[in-house]
C-alpha cells in the first residue's frame, strides 16, 4: 500500500488561498503562489514530478470549482478537457454527483460521506502508489486532524499574505519530522514526514 501524501503552496505566514475565490482567481484575488511552477519549471522538476506522481487523489470541493450550494453541471473543473491528474480524483462535497470523465484518464468522484472515505476509496482506486490530498488546507487540515498523512510537502513563497485559509489551523499537536529541504529561487521546499500525534 502507497504513502498519502499532500503537496501545497503556501505564503511565509502559511496562507494557501483566501476565501474571495472567483473564477478569475482560483485562490483568491491577489493570490499568486504558484509562479514557481509556471516561471521556474526546470528548476522545480522533481517537485513538479512528485505533486502528479499519486495514482488517485483527494480534493476540496473548493480545489475543484468557485461554485458553491448546487451543481452546475457544466463546470468540469478549471483545467480544461485534459486535467493533469490522469487518474481518479475523488472530490469532498455536501452536494451528490455523477463522476465526471474526462480526457487522458481524469475522472472526478464525488463523495459527500467525509474525509475517512475519501481517503480509503483513494486508496483502493491507488493499489501501491500512492494518494496524493490536492488541497485546500480545509481538505489537508482535516486528513492531518484524522491521522490520515504520512508526508507533508509545504512548498514556501516568500510573501505574506495575512489572512485566509491556513494550513494547519484545527490541527492537533504532531510530531513532523523534516525530510527534505531546499530553496530555490522562488519558493523553498520543505518535506516533513508526519510521525504522529504529540505527547
Amino acid at each position: 500500500m502507497g504513502r498519502v501524501t499532500c503537496d501545497v503552496s503556501v505564503s511565509a505566514d502559511g496562507f494557501s488561498s483566501r476565501p474571495d475565490q472567483t473564477l478569475e482567481h482560483p485562490f483568491g484575488e491577489g493570490v499568486d503562489l504558484h509562479r514557481w511552477m509556471f516561471e521556474t519549471p526546470d528548476e522545480n522538476a522533481a517537485e513538479l514530478e512528485a505533486i502528479l506522481a499519486a495514482g488517485a487523489f483527494v480534493m476540496g470541493r473548493n480545489m475543484f470549482t468557485p461554485g458553491r450550494g448546487e451543481w452546475d453541471l457544466d463546470w468540469t473543473g478549471w483545467w480544461g478537457p485534459e486535467p493533469p491528474y490522469h487518474g481518479p480524483v475523488f472530490v469532498l462535497t455536501h452536494h451528490p454527483r455523477e463522476p465526471v470523465v474526462m480526457d487522458g484518464g481524469t475522472t472526478f468522484f464525488f463523495v459527500t460521506d467525509g474525509i475517512r472515505s475519501a481517503v480509503a476509496q483513494a486508496r483502493e482506486a491507488a493499489g501501491d502508489r500512492d494518494v496524493a490530498i490536492a488541497g485546500g488546507a480545509a481538505t489537508i487540515n482535516q486528513a492531518l486532524a484524522a491521522g490520515l498523512l504520512d508526508e507533508l510537502r509545504l512548498h514556501v513563497v516568500p510573501q505574506v499574505l495575512g489572512f485566509g485559509d491556513r494550513v494547519l489551523d484545527g490541527v492537533p499537536p504532531l510530531a513532523l519530522e523534516t525530510v527534505a529541504v531546499r530553496a530555490a529561487s522562488l519558493v523553498t521546499h520543505v518535506t516533513y514526514r508526519v510521525v504522529g500525534p504529540l505527547g
